[in-house]
């Protein structure tokens, strides 16, 4: 800290700035944070980093174990029901197991109606690549060959996703209510 009042913080990079905007925020979470850290050892100071960062890494963790469950809501249309019925808390009888599931993931540019290809998918002899987006990262789930880049990231899927890491999961909800933040928004994520 000293270090940086004599630099003058508009000498910082934009990293720089940024992890002391997160520490000053740190500074008024945690009382006498400060006075610790000036008072401690180096190997101290590294354990009190190490349980800070655990702590918000097991915020984010159950944000998003509860999106395991909450997700089945979001791919599941109006008034239907996923045949074969998915288990909320399990990760089995998904992924390119089930119908719907794997109809998402199907990679843009591939024709999930086809039946060789979801035989080939299921059975992995069809490998996805790293920069194959699924059908999922798209706005209705509609991939345009002639433009790949036309309404990629804008599924109302992701946006559901987004917001219930980073907001908090009743966000997801259309109705506003108010309710407690999210773990990664109360750890300033």
């Amino acid at each position: 800290m000293v270090e940086v009042e004599e630099r003058g913080p508009d000498t910082l990079t934009r990293e720089e700035r940024k992890e002391y905007s997160v520490f000053w925020e740190l500074l008024k979470i945690i009382p006498n944070l400060e006075d610790h850290i000036m008072s401690s050892s180096m190997q101290d100071v590294i354990a009190m980093a190490e349980l800070i960062q655990k702590g918000a890494s097991a915020a984010r963790s159950d944000d998003t174990k509860s999106m395991k469950a909450a997700i089945i809501d979001w791919i599941t249309p109006k008034g239907q029901a996923l045949i074969p019925h998915i288990p909320r808390n399990a990760k089995t009888g998904r992924g390119f197991h089930h119908e719907r599931t794997s109809a998402l993931l199907c990679p843009a540019g591939y024709e999930w109606a086809n039946s060789e290809t979801k035989a080939k998918l299921h059975s992995s002899q069809l490998q996805v690549a790293g920069d194959q987006w699924p059908l999922f990262s798209y706005a209705d789930y509609s991939y345009d060959v002639e433009d790949p880049w036309n309404s990629l990231l804008h599924s109302s899927l992701l946006v559901l996703a987004y917001r219930h890491i980073f907001t908090s999961p009743s966000s997801v909800d259309q109705v506003l209510k108010a309710t407690q933040s999210g773990n990664a928004c109360i750890h300033g994520m």
